[in-house]
């Protein structure tokens, strides 16, 4: 053989046995996490059914955690502290069934979840994690900003628990919607005011965060984006490409209340796209301004028979009042039982 045949072939050993090693890799650690969870399950399934054989009474539950934790630390080592056993025996009660639990979730991500008390929206952030492959952190994050509840104050009942059943499906422009959209990754301080540029280089700077805001399927195409109409140029702040729903996604910012000649601009920029960027397999393009104030009915009469595709939402610099957003759920749901 050559040299450079061997050199090749030398390769293509090297690439394989990588791959192989790769693969066994992964599905080492699949099952390695998947025997933690199941044990882990198990425990808490023990620590139930004491407390329910002796009818213990809730006030003696943490006594017991404590108990144990020493007890089992002195046998085993590291492992069974207070809050990892709570863990495991909350792990039993929200999943009954181990079966059920899918197998991508670590047991960092199952401690966060059997933290949520409604069901639906424990529902909603397990299967999302699953969807997107969220990180624990990135798991944190979103049920800090409440992504459900965000999600939900635009659906139905039916949506609602749809949402809760399958996780965020992406069938429709209105599907990648979320209000408000939380930028509280860019830590900027109460009193500080910032241009509109400002606030784009801010985004920009930490444009994983708000590719992650922004939800699945998003690729940055570019910002200040010019378009030239009658040797007049314009610029969209902010230009992406969903992947999903195959179609441009226009972002204008604005930090003070929307007017209608904001609409106006972006709808021509829509039809400008449509018409001189869209090649053959791509759907209409999509427009959001996001704006820190929304006057809906300036909104209402600004959009009526203009693009379907073209939203107007809000975004705030800090963390939603989760409570409040709770109630306004429940509140949702509640009105829809008699319907």
């Amino acid at each position: 053989m050559e040299i450079d045949q061997i050199n090749d072939t030398y390769q293509n050993l090297i690439a394989q046995i990588s791959e192989v090693y790769t693969y066994g890799q992964q599905k080492g650690v699949l099952a390695v996490n998947r025997c933690l969870v199941e044990t882990y399950w198990h425990i808490g399934q023990h620590i139930v059914e004491f407390e329910q054989g002796g009818k213990i009474k809730a006030q003696y539950g943490q006594a017991l955690l404590e108990t144990l934790s020493t007890d089992l630390t002195i046998l085993h080592g590291k492992g069974f502290s207070r809050s990892n056993l709570n863990y495991m025996r909350l792990f039993y009660q929200r999943y009954p069934i181990c079966e059920e639990v899918p197998h991508k979730l670590s047991w960092t991500h199952l401690c966060e979840l059997v933290k949520i008390d409604d069901p639906l929206e424990r529902s909603f952030y397990e299967k999302q994690t699953v969807l997107e492959n969220w990180s624990t952190t990135e798991l944190k994050r979103q049920k800090k900003t409440a992504l459900f509840a965000r999600l939900a104050l635009s659906k139905d009942k039916a949506g609602i628990l749809q949402l809760a059943k399958t996780g965020q499906s992406l069938q429709q422009p209105a599907d990648i919607l979320r209000e408000p959209y939380i930028f509280e990754f860019l830590k900027i301080p109460e009193n500080l005011r910032l241009s509109e540029t400002q606030l784009e280089q801010k985004l920009m700077d930490n444009l994983q965060s708000f590719l992650l805001e922004l939800g699945k399927g998003f690729t940055f195409v570019g910002r200040q984006y010019r378009i030239t109409l009658s040797n007049e140029h314009y610029y969209v702040d902010l230009v992406f490409y969903h992947r999903i729903l195959r179609c441009f996604v226009l972002v204008d910012l604005k930090i003070r209340e929307v007017h209608h000649q904001d609409i106006g601009q972006m709808n021509m920029y829509l039809g400008y796209f449509a018409h001189e960027q869209n090649i053959a397999g791509d759907n209409p393009p999509i427009g959001i301004i996001l704006t820190h104030e929304k006057n809906e009915l300036l909104v209402k009469y600004a959009t009526y028979g203009l693009n379907s595709q073209l939203f107007v939402q809000k975004y705030q610099l800090y963390l939603p009042n989760q409570a409040e957003l709770q109630a306004l759920i429940e509140r949702h749901l509640g009105e829809n039982k008699n319907e």
